[in-house]
Parts: C-alpha cells; structure tokens; sequence
C-alpha cells in the first residue's frame, strides 16, 4: 500500500507560486509593499498611488500617476442595470452578497472581456478599483433606503467612496482615515481570497469571475468578516467596565476572540499597530459616546488579551480587531465593513492576476483518498 503523504491541511506552510508583490515576516510583524514597508506608505503615500505601486510594480511619476487617476474617476459612474440590482438587493440582503453580485455584473459592459494581454488585463484591474468602491457606497446607501449621492471628480478616490456613502464631504482628518484602511487592506500576499482569486484565474476565466470568486471567499467570518464579527463583540461587551468579564468567561468556554490571532503574524500585526495609533489619537478629539466606548473596550480588551495569550501562546491583535472603532468614528456601519475590504483588497487581487497570467498554470492539488474501494454495487430494489 503507498505510504500515506504528510497532509497540510489548509495548505499551511506550502508554497505555491513565487511572487514580487508583498512580503508578510509573520515573525518579526513587518509586512511590504513592492518593497515599502507599510509604516512609509501608511505614513506618506495615498489609496492611487499605492495601487498604481501594487499593479505596476513601481511608484509612478507625476505624468503617470495624474493618468492612473484620471482614468479612476473617469470610471467611478456604475450602469444603471447594475444600480437597479443594487437597489432590489440592498434592503433585504447582506452587503456582500450585493457586492458579489453586482460585481459580476460588470463582465456584461467589457467589449474586450477576455483578452488577457497585460496592459488589457491593468485596463480591466483599473475599472474593477473604481467601480467596486462605488458599488460598495451605494450598497450603504440604498440598504438604508436613501438617495443615490453621485462620484464627486474633486475628491480623491477614499474621499469619494466616503462621500458617496455618507452625503459629506471628509475633513482632512477623515478622509486620511478612510484612505488609511484603503492602504493597509490592499494587499497580504497570498490568504485566502487571493488564492482563491488566483485558483479562478488559472482555468484562464475573466477577471470578473475571478474577482466574484474572491469576493465570495473574503465574506467568510475567518477572513474579511472577521472586523464585523470583533466589533460585534464589543457591541455585546456593551461597557469598558465589563470587558474582563467577558473576556474571562470567552475565553473559559473556549470561544474564539474575534480580531486576536493571525495565521501568518505570530506577533504584533504591524497594520493593526498603524490603526490603534490612529485610534488614540481620536480618543482626544471628543468622539461621540459610542465611539468613546468601543475605544475604551478595544484598547482594554487589546492589554487583557496580550498578557493572556499574546505572550504565552502568539496570540496578538490583528487588523480586524481595530477596525470596526475607527469605521463607527466615520460613521460606517458594520456591514459595510468587509465591502470596504473587497474595494481595497481588488489592488492586491488585480495585481496578483496581471503577475500569475505572466506564467499560468491551472492549480490542480492533490487529496488522499481515505474511503473504501471497490465497493459491490447493489442495485435499487435490493438495498
């Protein structure tokens, strides 16, 4: 009998391509973009120069960085079909499951659907980057029965998609804040909706049924709904005061603490450190008593969950446990959380396919068999 193989399950620790895009030190808790660490980037650049970085492999110059927004604006509009399924959607249905279609509806207007030449393939990342943002704003605005706020070409794209979510214009500070989650949501090497991404990519179908693929991975609860799911929690925490408590007792039921622990960082998440900076920060700039309380429980539930676990077992904060604070203090609610990720994450996706169609191969695993064989078939009327 042939030895049985070692099984990674989940694929843990298996390599299955190479890539120029990003590097995670799971490690050391430090994490690239072509190169940049995530702390200048966060620090310096913004939401369209960092996917011009992410898709062309290089940070653009003033002529071509003016182009790539040029042509993001130009394509913000959504058709009018796909405003229409939105609007029957929106009301009765999870924001993702909007997303996921909507978003597959863009195939339907691509005259040039499946040349997959590079510069074809950028074209089609550039309209997905645009339009996603704008599918995920109307998404929040129709789900709560009001009017559609149009692309406003003065603003820049974060600034946009929180406009046409909201019907305000952002302030300086929040319109850093909102391009702040766009940058650090845009890439993680190869998780699971890029893999998945990738998986769909590698049969050679379109983009837009790549993207749907990832669109639909990302809803999971262990993977983009992970933010919705922390801030959940600390809605049922309800009071800073409480937060041991519930702590205590989650965690001697063995239930899982949503935002804590990550499959690559086994320290610090060093994007989740750029957000809890952030959130101090708004601690004095006198937020609403809601904001004040998840505040409070976020950064008390951090220190009890670090001399608990962070320590002792790698358990740390992740991106996912700081984001839902500081997306109540822009006023977004939390199921708009994980579109916010699809609308950021398509950099990452798109410029994974532009790479992976550079040298495709279909992804085909392999699985041990561990059933019976050669079972005696027994026809109907005799079983």
């Amino acid at each position: 009998m042939t030895e049985k193989p070692v099984i990674n399950f989940g694929l843990e620790g298996i390599y299955v391509d190479e890539s120029a895009i990003s590097k995670v030190d799971g490690q050391n808790g430090k994490l690239w973009y072509r190169g940049y660490t995530i702390e200048d980037l966060s620090e310096h650049s913004n939401f369209e120069e960092v996917s011009y970085l992410l898709v062309y492999g290089k940070l653009p110059n003033k002529k071509e960085y003016e182009e790539f927004v040029k042509k993001m604006k130009e394509r913000r509009e959504l058709p009018k079909e796909v405003m229409d399924v939105i609007k029957a959607m929106a009301k009765d249905s999870h924001p993702m499951d909007v997303m996921r279609t909507a978003g597959s509806m863009l195939a339907m207007y691509d005259k040039d659907l499946n040349n997959k030449e590079k510069d074809a393939t950028i074209d089609k990342v550039i309209t997905l980057i645009s339009k996603l943002a704008s599918i995920a704003a109307v998404t929040g605005r129709f789900r709560k029965g009001m009017s559609y706020i149009p692309p406003d070409k003065s603003l820049g794209h974060s600034a946009n998609f929180l406009y046409m979510l909201t019907g305000k214009k952002p302030t300086p500070t929040e319109e850093k804040l909102i391009d702040l989650m766009f940058i650090l949501h845009a890439e993680h090497s190869t998780n699971a909706s890029t893999f998945s991404v990738l998986v769909t990519a590698s049969t050679l179908a379109d983009i837009y049924a790549a993207t749907t693929t990832g669109i639909g991975t990302l809803k999971g609860p262990l993977h983009g709904g992970a933010d919705e799911a922390a801030l959940k929690m600390m809605y049922a925490i309800g009071d800073p005061a409480n937060t041991e408590k519930y702590i205590e007792e989650a965690l001697e039921g063995k239930q899982r603490i949503m935002g804590f622990g990550h499959r690559v960082y086994k320290v610090y998440d060093p994007r989740a450190k750029i957000v809890r900076k952030y959130l101090e920060e708004r601690m004095g700039q006198n937020p609403s008593e809601e904001v004040r309380k998840l505040l409070e429980i976020a950064l008390k539930a951090e220190k009890l969950m670090i001399d608990k676990l962070g320590k002792t077992k790698g358990i740390w904060p992740n991106i996912d446990f700081f984001s839902g604070p500081l997306y109540r203090s822009l006023g977004i609610e939390g199921e708009m959380f994980t579109p916010i990720f699809v609308a950021s994450r398509m950099s990452g996706w798109g410029a994974h396919v532009v790479e992976y169609w550079n040298n495709n191969k279909l992804f085909r695993p392999l699985e041990w068999y561990t059933g019976p064989l050669d079972v005696p078939y027994i026809p109907i009327d005799k079983r």
